[in-house]
This record gives C-alpha cells, structure tokens and sequence, in this order.
C-alpha cells in the first residue's frame, strides 16, 4: 500500500489535528488524481505486492491486519479494483470491517457498460442495466456488492477513460489509431482529471448509494477523435475503413458492439460538477499543451 502526504502548507494547530484519511483500494490514475486534489488528506492507495517500508501495504486478494484497521480508521473508501467472476475482491475481503466500522464515503469506479448496448440513445442512472460483456457483468455484480453496505456506498459508471499517456495521441504517434467507422455508433469518454473532480465534490456532498455518470457533454465516433488528434499533431490520420469485427480482438469486438450516449446531467446538479473537458477537442488540446 503506497502512503502519501498530500498538502504541504498546514498551521502548527493543523499539524495537531487529525487529518481526515482516504484509503484507495487500487491506486491508478484516477486515483493518483484525486489523491492531488485533497490538500490536507492523508491518502493511502493499495499495491499488489509487499514492499518493505512502514507507509507500503499489500493487498493480493486477503486484507492484512494493517489494510483493515486503514479502513476502519478511513473518513473516505475509493475502490477502482478490477472484479473477477464473484463480483469485487476487495469488497469480500473487508465486507465484515467496512460493515462494523463504516467511512463517512465510499466510491466504487464502475462502468458504463453495465448498460449494455442502447444502439446510440442516451442512457440515464435509472436506466435498467442490462450488461452484454463478461466485464460488464461482473462490475454490475461489484455494484450490488458495493451498495449493500449499510452505508451504502456511490458508484460512478464511468466510460472510456483518457489523459496524460493514454489517449488518441498517444495512439496515433505509435501508428496504432484506425479510423474505424460504423455508422450510427459513438462513444461516450471522459478525462481522468475529470472523473478524479467529481469524486472530490462527491466527497464534499456525500449522499450514499447514489448512482452518478460521470462523462464529457460530446459523445462521438471514435474515427472523428482520431482524426482531431492527428490535425494537433500534424500527422495523416489514413483513410477511413469501414467496421469489420473480423479485424479485431475479442475485447474489441465487445466494446464496439454496444453504442450509447451517457448522460450526466445528475452528476451536474446535484454534485455541482462540471467537466474542466467538455468535448474530447478540449482534453487533447490540454494533454498535448502539457507535454502529452
């Protein structure tokens, strides 16, 4: 488990008083990027494997002693491990101490795909999920895991995800961008500076068991975010090909067969958030500025 300060300008009297603790049961991107943004946290994020010094915890599967008096101890619970077949490791492993000692905030990192394919419609937080693809059927699983609490806890369904190193860029300076095009389909996505801000205002507003999408305002086809990426970096973006799933990976043939616009108006009223990334336009144009 990786520890880390986060804010370094606190008063003597600050010093003195306890500092509210985040605990991260995985601790990648959107994680790291929440962590940045609490100033005056204490924030601690798991790692798969032991590592020898006193703030570095594991967690493989089985919560140690150290894991679960974190989590007793925590104000706030960000979840974003992957699930397997039975739902949410992390939540088997500390159900019984999550329910004796409850945080005033726990976040689960879902997916949008849980809604299935909705043929480019919107879709809403009360729209009944349906999940198509193994991955999505077992966050659905982590989803009830994560609401039974008796606190339940927030899920935020969350689409493709992009930022510094993971992104269209990224894929078009490797030579590794299609401009794949199926007509009717787009996608939803949102920045991970963007997800990591709604999870702080959630943290502020904290109203348990609540559902939130969290995306930008511009679903688009996935050949036209290809295409703007390349403009920003000067580079042909090739031709257009028609969609053939006989060209793609079994993981990729799921992911385009299911096409919906994710709605996030909720998120915008009752949290007050608003995407810093609006449109994919936007977040590339920052990724790019900032070196990416």
């Amino acid at each position: 488990m990786l520890a880390l300060e986060v804010g370094v300008t606190v008063s003597e009297g600050e010093l003195k008083a306890r500092k509210p603790l985040l605990v991260c049961l995985g601790f990648g991107a959107v994680a790291q990027c929440l962590a940045a943004r609490l100033e005056g946290w204490r924030v601690v994020g798991t790692h798969r494997a032991a590592v020898a010094a006193p703030d570095r915890l594991a967690f493989d599967g089985a919560a140690s002693p150290a894991l679960r008096d974190a989590i007793a101890d925590a104000d706030a619970v960000l979840c974003s491990i992957p699930p397997d077949d039975d739902g949410c490791s992390a939540f088997r492993a500390l159900e019984e101490t999550l329910r004796a000692a409850p945080p005033a905030w726990c976040g689960y990192l879902s997916t949008t795909g849980v809604y299935g394919d909705h043929a480019g419609r919107w879709v809403f937080e009360w729209t009944p999920p349906r999940p198509q693809s193994i991955e999505a059927q077992r966050r659905r699983r982590a989803e009830t895991q994560w609401l039974s609490l008796p606190r339940p806890g927030h899920v935020f369904r969350l689409p493709g995800l992009y930022g510094p190193g993971r992104s269209a860029l990224d894929r078009v300076r490797a030579g590794d961008a299609r401009r794949m095009v199926k007509p009717g389909h787009v996608f939803s996505r949102a920045h991970i500076d963007d997800v990591a801000a709604a999870l702080a205002c959630s943290i502020a507003r904290p109203n348990p068991g609540r559902l939130y999408n969290i995306a930008d305002d511009e679903p688009a086809p996935s050949a036209d975010v290809t295409a703007h990426a390349a403009q920003l970096l000067g580079i042909d973006a090739g031709p257009e090909e028609m969609f053939d799933a006989a060209t793609l990976s079994p993981m990729a043939q799921r992911f385009w067969a299911e096409s919906r616009r994710v709605a996030n108006a909720r998120a915008k009223s009752e949290l007050g958030w608003r995407p810093a990334y609006p449109t994919y336009r936007e977040g590339l144009a920052a990724i790019l500025a900032q070196g990416g």
